[in-house]
């Protein structure tokens, strides 16, 4: 089997959006390296800073993607930012699978939630723990957006008692997995890729509530409404959904947003306020969660 790499070198704003889009694309793995030998110092411990000068490599399949459609695909989630040249080669078969996981250590969020590796004790057994193996699917609270997400899930803890909601773009199925253990009662787990659909099947059973979170394709979602969205994807696929997430939702509901630029706000307003009224955003490291509540 042969591989395709691509190669992107951006600021670092612009990186980790590059690196969200190659993973929605179907990327086994996402690499960051500095592409302009500067330092990065020892951050605090729940900041990931990326060189001003960022190299994205992505990892494909090489029978499931062909450059020209790969490039074409990654500038139209980045809108309306601008693509820079990327670069392919062909790569021999290698052990490629897992590496990413070598790092992803416990973290913390909220008072009590705890995201940890399945692979090691939690450090507060008497916590909210969710044990997590992201395999190739993203999600594992490192990233701003996740977190950003797992923040607000935390502080709503007592409003999510009894609650359905759908987690749209479910990646590892971590927001799934943190609402029911914050209290939901059901959740529809909700992604186009296989990978993620079953990273979230299996990271359920491995936390013991895989009945309590229906996973299905975005086509075999039911029609129903809930009481709460989840959606951290990117930019251009949420404008597309704000009327799908407004259907299924319930008078006032709230639908929570991520994967999304400072420079996206408007663009993401424009497509949201016919049908929703933004009552909450929140900013980190130039990523923007949003809150809005249908009408």
């Amino acid at each position: 089997m042969s591989w395709l790499q691509i190669a992107v070198e951006a600021d670092s704003q612009t990186a980790e959006h590059i690196s969200d889009s190659l993973f929605m694309l179907g990327a086994l793995s996402v690499t960051l390296q500095d592409a302009a030998d500067q330092p990065v110092y020892e951050p605090p411990l729940t900041e990931t800073p990326l060189w001003e000068q960022t190299r994205v490599i992505g990892l494909f399949s090489a029978e499931d993607v062909e450059p020209t459609t790969l490039q074409t695909q990654l500038q139209t989630l980045l809108a309306p930012l601008t693509l820079p040249p990327c670069h392919f080669h062909w790569l021999a078969d290698q052990a490629w699978t897992r590496v990413c996981m070598r790092d992803f250590q416990p973290m913390h969020f909220g008072e009590r939630l705890w995201v940890c590796p399945s692979w090691q004790p939690p450090p507060d057994p008497q916590a909210i723990n969710i044990f997590l193996d992201p395999g190739l699917a993203f999600g594992t609270g490192t990233h701003t957006t996740t977190a950003l997400c797992l923040e607000w899930l935390a502080q709503q803890q007592d409003n999510l008692q009894g609650k359905t909601f759908i987690d749209y773009g479910c990646g590892s199925g971590i927001l799934a997995l943190a609402a029911i253990k914050l209290g939901a009662t059901q959740v529809w787990a909700v992604d186009h890729d296989s990978q993620a659909l079953i990273a979230t099947q299996e990271n359920a059973k491995k936390n013991g509530i895989e009945q309590y979170i229906h996973i299905v394709a975005p086509e075999q979602l039911p029609t129903i409404e809930v009481d709460g969205i989840m959606a951290n994807i990117l930019a251009t696929p949420l404008c597309q959904l704000a009327e799908t997430f407004a259907n299924h939702l319930m008078p006032n509901a709230p639908v929570i947003l991520s994967g999304i630029l400072q420079a996206q706000l408007t663009m993401i307003k424009a497509s949201f306020t016919p049908y929703f009224s933004v009552t909450e955003t929140a900013t980190r490291e130039g990523w923007l969660r949003i809150v809005a509540h249908k009408l």
